[in-house]
């Protein structure tokens, strides 16, 4: 195990030390798992492809549910629902 201090910046910004980044490359993508005060970084390329449609899906429906907190959805029957969606 290696262990290492670092701090964030006034624009959120975190640097991973340098001994233990040098297997992360420029612009890779790094999923932050967030676990009571504990953050977990993982490469997103070593992810499980279901994990990542989990992770997507869970984003997705908490931005859907924070529009709908703010009044941005349409309601609408079923019916109506289903004409709508035959236009996209």
């Amino acid at each position: 195990m290696e262990i290492a201090i670092t701090k964030m910046s006034s624009k959120g910004q975190v640097v991973i030390p340098a001994e233990m980044r040098e297997e992360i490359s420029e612009g890779e993508k790094l999923v932050i798992i967030k676990v009571g005060d504990q953050f977990i970084i993982e490469k997103a390329s070593k992810m499980d492809e279901k994990f990542k449609e989990d992770i997507e899906f869970a984003r997705r429906t908490e931005a859907a549910y924070k529009r709908y907190e703010q009044g941005k959805f349409t309601e609408m029957d079923f019916d109506e629902f289903l004409k709508k969606l035959k236009t996209w």
